[in-house]
């Protein structure tokens, strides 16, 4: 059965990580320890707290391209104590596994992270370029007073981030099998089509805006928005939620509300969605109201510097190919990208994130903290 011994660095600061019961957005001291070892290894530490939400930057090396690495403390609640196989604060070792409330989902890239920049510290203290930290607890949350926050300040600045590594869970079956070199947008709106409120038995008195909402509705669903390209899959409007009613059937009701969202790829942009999206209400006759929240332009990174790398590092420690993909949901990447960087997210298998019994594969481990020093060499030695 696969094990690591519980000295091995990464597994030990991962053990540490797990330990602090950081629910979004408690960081509860996973940034002192991470701090306390980079200012070990000569970084440069400043706490950034804006709100209630801890953050810190951290950089080695005075000049340079600047490599970053990025990620989040914070995790979800774990849900249902009763159900997890063993305390989710306490990483424990399952088989082949390692179980605790982040594990995945980001404490073990985390601690990869660290452990990798140590070694390529100690290997090569004179390495080119710079190594930065971007670390928030405010990912899982609102993402108010996090990343973005954060690459405000540096912006303000005029800090350059060229390249970032996100530490997320982006593998699907196997270690490194798939990197993020992108995300869709992500484009919210909440409906209100009105009608008039009156009793079932007398329609003609009243204004069913159900009835009147489901063709155009249809419609929104069935828009052809665009068809993609090579790195995005055509966007996606997708209704999560119809609200109303009085929950008696003998009342038409006034209004209906609906909640959607667009993952939409580079052809399209979140103004050109509004603007459609209302155009085709209007064209339905309705009487409206329509509330819009932008999560996330899309964003891309195209093969060069960070992606050879971290495929090339992928590749020679794994013996994989990685697929590259911009699917799934948002992350704090959006947030980086727009300032110019390329961004990257390269993290464990994500097929336990958010779960009862969350957990990655002890040899996993380090093996991605060889992938993350990996990057470092190819990037930032001569």
């Amino acid at each position: 059965m696969p094990t690591i011994d519980d000295q091995e660095p990464t597994l030990a600061l991962a053990r540490d990580l797990i330990a602090c019961a950081s629910v979004t957005p408690e960081d509860a001291g996973c940034q002192s320890l991470m701090m306390a070892r980079l200012q070990q290894a000569a970084f440069s530490v400043e706490p950034l707290r804006f709100g209630k939400v801890d953050n810190f930057w951290a950089t080695r090396g005075s000049s340079g391209p600047l490599l970053v690495f990025a990620g989040h403390t914070d995790v979800v609640p774990p849900g249902d104590i009763e159900r997890w196989e063993s305390d989710p604060f306490i990483a424990t070792e399952a088989g082949p596994d390692l179980v605790g409330r982040g594990t995945a989902d980001m404490k073990a890239s985390l601690a990869a992270m660290v452990v990798a920049c140590e070694n390529f510290v100690g290997a090569h203290p004179d390495h080119k370029g710079r190594i930065g930290f971007l670390i928030t607890s405010d990912e899982e949350g609102p993402a108010k007073d996090g990343t973005v926050r954060v690459m405000e300040a540096l912006r303000a600045r005029g800090e350059q981030i060229d390249w970032c590594v996100v530490g997320e869970p982006s593998s699907t079956r196997e270690l490194g099998d798939l990197v993020k070199n992108g995300r869709r947008g992500s484009l919210n709106a909440r409906l209100v089509i009105h009608g008039k409120q009156g009793h079932i038995a007398y329609p003609h008195l009243a204004d069913n805006p159900i009835h009147r909402a489901m063709p155009t509705l249809n419609a929104l669903v069935t828009e052809p928005w665009d068809q993609g390209n090579d790195f995005f899959d055509p966007t996606s409007l997708q209704i999560s939620t119809i609200r109303a009613g009085e929950g008696v059937t003998n009342v038409i009701p006034g209004s209906v509300e609906v909640l959607f969202n667009l993952r939409f790829s580079t052809e399209v942009t979140a103004d050109q969605i509004r603007e459609r999206c209302e155009a085709i209400l209007d064209q339905g006759g309705l009487t409206f109201d329509i509330e819009w929240s932008l999560s996330g332009e899309p964003f891309l990174t195209e093969p060069g510097a960070l992606l050879n790398a971290v495929m090339q590092s992928i590749q020679a420690t794994t013996g994989r190919v990685p697929e590259v993909s911009t699917g799934g949901g948002t992350s704090d990447g959006r947030f980086i990208a727009p300032s110019g960087a390329q961004v990257v997210e390269v993290g464990h298998v994500n097929a336990t994130i958010h779960q009862i019994n969350e957990r990655v594969k002890l040899a996993d481990i380090p093996q991605l903290t060889r992938i993350y020093e990996g990057i470092l060499e190819r990037l930032l030695i001569d």
